[in-house]
């Protein structure tokens, strides 16, 4: 074999290493933007809640994972959004019976049973095949991989986002647009997105905005690119759903209702209102969140004094 032949096997080999590494490298790098999902398929049949969840570390693989004993409520323990109860569960009906139904976008008050409406939903729809998939606002460009994933399971699925908002830089916003009308693979027709938000439109607005208006000499008005980019995500929502913060009577009524389901009796109900009250006036505000945190508190500093007071007299 000669000189030339020797340096020819080398070089071969050389770069058929080099290549390997690069596949390496390019692998890592896809993992680090967030573009690996895992194949393992959760299990279907005995769970009906999932989280999209990414392993630990920067490289970390996304993958569904059932979640095992979900946070239900029935439709019939919220208080003060019967309304909005109405528009979200004839929509999620007509979605389970395989008729059109449109993506949700629940904004307003914090705190008033806009997650608590979703969640009842899958406990009314669970067993007519409802699935729900609870998505975090870092993981949003993975939208399209988990549509990709359900697209063709025989299940409905309301895929969850909760808690939306958008802050100036962030891009996250980009692939819920996709996914709710813009992706080139079309509508999956077993899957809606449904969105919680304290803002009616999920992108921070600057004043600044203003300064891209522009007036024809009609003076037919003309908003600018940002202004547009903005309230087009809020519009790709087929319905926009409105909750509002709750007056003193709405909020008392839902702190009977909790004491009442916690095994109080109305003559302690009653007794509780002025605490009520006052923990809501420390709280600077009056929501179903609040009467909820109000119950618990009440509930179990009622149950430790009982109980010290038994002791007492033992």
């Amino acid at each position: 074999m000669s000189t030339m032949d020797i340096d020819d096997d080398s070089l071969e080999r050389h770069a058929l290493g080099l290549f390997k590494r690069l596949d390496r490298l390019a692998a890592l790098v896809e993992a680090a933007l967030g573009n690996t999902a895992s194949n393992d398929e959760p299990d279907w049949r005995h769970a009906i809640a999932f989280r999209w969840q990414r392993g630990d570390g920067p490289f970390g693989v996304a993958q569904l994972v059932a979640v095992t004993a979900p946070a239900l409520i029935a439709f019939e323990e919220l208080r003060n959004v019967d309304h909005q109860a109405d528009v979200i569960r004839r929509n999620t009906r007509q979605f389970v019976m395989g008729y059109p139904a449109n993506n949700v976008l629940l904004t307003g008050a914090r705190g008033t049973g806009k997650s608590s409406l979703v969640k009842a939903c899958l406990h009314a729809f669970a067993a007519d095949g409802l699935r729900l998939i609870e998505v975090g606002k870092e993981s949003l460009n993975d939208l399209p991989a988990i549509l990709d994933r359900i697209r063709h399971r025989p299940e409905r699925f309301i895929v969850f986002c909760d808690d939306l908002s958008f802050e100036s830089g962030e891009t996250g916003y980009k692939g819920l647009k996709t996914v709710l009308d813009g992706s080139v693979a079309g509508h999956s027709g077993n899957v809606l997105i449904y969105a919680t938000s304290n803002r009616r439109h999920l992108l921070a607005e600057d004043a600044r905005d203003n300064e891209s208006y522009t007036t024809a000499e009609n003076g037919e008005l003309h908003p600018g690119d940002a202004v547009e980019e903005k309230i087009s995500l809020s519009e790709r929502f087929g319905l926009w759903v409105t909750f509002y913060a709750f007056t003193q009577a709405q909020y008392l009524a839902v702190v009977a209702q909790r004491l009442g389901v916690l095994g109080f009796t109305a003559a302690q109900i009653d007794d509780a209102r002025p605490a009520a009250l006052q923990w809501a006036l420390a709280r600077g505000a009056r929501s179903g969140r609040i009467a909820m945190q109000f119950a618990q508190d009440h509930a179990g500093r009622l149950a430790c004094s009982e109980r010290d007071a038994a002791a007492s007299a033992a």
